[in-house]
């Protein structure tokens, strides 16, 4: 599809004002000052916001309720002093206290809006000590745009999205845990349809989750008034951005009262969710003391997950959230489809107990904390025959008693950034069209078992291959080895050869003719 103009010039101001931030760095790590660059952001939408309906109380003649927190917070836009709002900190960029007055800004909004709490950088400007100069620049790119000229395209969100893209690329490997590429987010929701009910992330990062389920409830025309948002977070400033994420896009959602740990603090004991969306940290060590955590009731009917890794620690959490219908969709490192001991019991009571609904294997090189190929798991706590409806059509599922499919997308994607991969908007489709087909029972007979792609694999074949949930084991790969034409491929490579070799003696007379011109012989 053609780029329109528009769509240009947006790219083009979030270009602009990467590349202003990026000034900013010098010795300051990008996990430090994105919370400067995305807090700047969040100043400029929060005063554009404020001063939108702060004129629509003056054309309503309520002029003296202006400066009443009230009028604001009810129709959720955050009230600002006068020493918060953004025109102010234009007038104020070029002083040598533009920092101080910055944070100033930041804890006053915070201060005045209970459901900011917890969510802005805390003294970020003043103790990073930042160039006034560069610091000044990055204001005046801000000040360009104009979030609230075209609603519908989201250029505030579009803007913030990038960032904590592109700050999640420049922390690379071992950090950048923050956030979930969004291609995969919007796989997730495609798969498991979070229309309406409770959605939680137990380790919900910079709110990514929550973010592209409101898009999703949107695209399709949904209610997201229906939609209730829970969450927890362990790292404090990555709590803090979700808050803000959340917070500049009007999403309200209970993230609980502080940054602690789902295992040993859980915030939400008695939550019971419909959809439930995560991406945890891969193969966490340690996550569990030698004994504690023993008698948790999260691993209730289950074995204890061993303390050397938390992936099926993350995936027990993650069912006991789940009400009586809910859908799980998470992602986690490859490992956990076939390991040993504690977790091979734990996996194999959970294909007993017909909860796994499908397994699929996503690119390598989709993730910017890890190269390696990741899984993306389904469970559902009701995969029987039954009748729902959502998003107010009727959907008849087949009984697919402790079947499960498999899909493999190693394959699949496109380059960007000439390193990483991720899935289209098609891609996307048709493994969402695929997994439904298999799913409804008026579209099973659309469903087919495909080489190189999927597979729906019986009880008595998991049970033949151990349990192991390899999707290589069930899907069908060609021996493409057989279709070669071996004399046709050797004479191919007979002449590249032939090129190399005569290439590599012209190359040779060359360099002997040089030295002979100088009056030296080799």
């Amino acid at each position: 599809m053609a780029i329109t103009k528009k769509e240009n010039k947006e790219k083009a101001i979030e270009v602009a004002l990467w590349e202003s931030a990026n000034k900013l760095r010098g010795s300051v790590e990008p996990a430090e000052y994105k919370h400067v660059v995305l807090g700047l952001i969040f100043l400029k939408f929060a005063s554009d916001k404020f001063e939108e309906h702060r004129n629509k109380l003056i054309a309503k003649g309520q002029e003296k309720y202006i400066e009443i927190p009230d009028f604001y917070n009810q129709n959720n836009v955050f009230f600002l002093e006068e020493i918060s709002r953004w025109i102010y900190i234009v007038k104020k960029a070029r002083q040598n206290d533009i920092a101080l007055i910055i944070d100033t800004a930041l804890h006053t909004i915070e201060k005045d809006n209970k459901s900011l709490k917890g969510a802005l950088p805390d003294n970020y400007f003043s103790r990073l000590g930042l160039d006034i100069t560069k610091l000044a620049s990055l204001i005046s790119e801000i000040d360009n745009i104009n979030t609230l000229k075209d609603k519908e395209q989201d250029l505030v969100g579009r803007v913030y999205e990038y960032f904590l893209k592109k700050f999640a690329i420049a922390e690379g490997k071992g950090k950048g845990e923050f956030y979930t590429p969004k291609t995969i987010v919007n796989l997730i929701a495609e798969l498991i349809e979070p229309y309406n009910g409770i959605i939680y992330d137990p380790c919900c990062g910079s709110g990514g989750m929550f973010v592209q389920s409101m898009k999703f409830i949107e695209s399709h025309h949904g209610n997201k008034k229906e939609v209730s948002i829970y969450g927890q977070e362990y790292t404090k400033t990555t709590y803090k951005l979700a808050k803000m994420n959340l917070a500049i896009r009007g999403i309200s959602a209970n993230l609980g009262e502080k940054e602690a740990s789902t295992f040993n603090d859980d915030q939400h004991k008695d939550l019971k969710a419909d959809y439930i969306m995560a991406n945890p940290p891969f193969n966490q060590k340690d996550w569990r003391g030698e004994n504690e955590l023993i008698d948790d009731p999260r691993w209730r009917g289950y074995d204890v997950p061993p303390k050397s890794n938390a992936n099926y620690g993350w995936i027990l959490n993650m069912v006991s959230k789940l009400s009586e219908n809910g859908v799980a969709g998470f992602i986690l490192a490859n490992g956990a489809l076939s390991g040993g001991g504690e977790e091979y019991k734990i996996r194999r009571k959970l294909i007993e107990n017909n909860l796994v609904e499908a397994i699929i294997i996503i690119p390598r090189d989709t993730f910017y904390t890890t190269d390696i190929s990741v899984t993306l798991w389904i469970i559902n706590k009701n995969k029987k025959a039954r009748h729902i409806e959502i998003n107010g059509k009727q959907k008849n599922y087949r009984d697919r008693e402790k079947e499960i499919l498999f899909v493999d997308l190693r394959r699949w994607g496109t380059e960007y950034e000439k390193m990483f991969i991720e899935l289209t908007p098609e891609d996307i489709t048709k493994v969402a069209v695929n997994y439904h087909n298999w799913q409804q029972k008026e579209n099973e007979t659309n469903y087919k078992n495909i080489p190189e792609y999927c597979y729906s694999a019986s009880f008595e074949e998991l049970k033949a291959n151990d349990f192991s949930l390899v999707p290589s084991k069930y899907i069908e790969f060609i021996d493409r080895d057989s279709e070669i034409d071996f004399d046709t491929e050797m004479k191919r490579i007979q002449m590249d050869f032939k090129i190399l070799l005569n290439e590599e003696k012209q190359s040779q007379e060359q360099l002997i003719n040089a030295f002979k011109t100088l009056g030296y012989e080799l």
